[in-house]
């Protein structure tokens, strides 16, 4: 008998960005790509994460490479995309949540969470695809989406505004882009224990 076999996962020859790389999910990605075979571009705010994490992935013999960079700097991310070739996968990862009742919800919180979660992710994808279709390269945008952003979630009013607007924003970027061979996808993680979640992790009455 002769079994069926999925296809492997290589991605030698491709180049991979990943936004808030520097710790959690988004190096657990980063290094997943690595692992694969792609050329990844390891990027946060926070640069001596970025820099560990790319090192880390290099001593296993895997190539990375790391750049601060905030962004919901605008201005940082149209730099940082003309200074280099074309990516093919690029993981919108950055994000950030100020959970509250909505009633106690202020503007700054809203431009905190909205802006990194949906406006920054709009704009980073926005600089790769240009480039791509600048360099003729096909490709893959993966946004970390959330549970939240299929529910409704009490505290998460913005983050669950944020998340299904990102969803729909995969959508709608899929559509445009399709006849470009390039795909918008989300993954839509629930709860997983990182530097961002820790907390509700280790409160007895939320694990119960």
């Amino acid at each position: 008998m002769i079994l069926p076999r999925t296809p492997s996962f290589r991605l030698d020859g491709r180049r991979a960005l990943v936004t808030g790389a520097g710790r959690g999910i988004g190096l657990a990605l980063a290094a997943a790509l690595a692992d694969a075979g792609a050329a990844v571009t390891l990027v946060a705010r926070t640069g001596d994460e970025v820099e560990a994490g790319a090192a880390a992935i290099r001593e296993a013999g895997r190539q990375a490479t790391a750049t601060t960079l905030d962004v919901a700097d605008l201005d940082a991310v149209a730099d940082f995309f003309a200074e280099r070739p074309a990516f093919h996968i690029l993981v919108n990862n950055a994000g950030t949540n100020r959970p509250k009742p909505m009633q106690d919800v202020t503007r700054d919180d809203y431009d905190a969470v909205l802006g990194l979660n949906l406006r920054s992710a709009f704009f980073v994808a926005q600089g790769c695809v240009q480039r791509m279709l600048a360099d003729g390269v096909r490709g893959s945008l993966i946004h970390l989406g959330s549970q939240m952003g299929h529910v409704g979630g009490v505290d998460r009013s913005l983050y669950c505004a944020s998340k299904w607007g990102l969803e729909g924003m995969s959508k709608g970027f899929a559509l445009d882009l399709a006849a470009h061979s390039i795909r918008s996808n989300t993954i839509a993680p629930t709860f997983i224990e990182t530097p961002l979640t820790r907390p509700y992790f280790e409160d007895a009455a939320f694990k119960a």
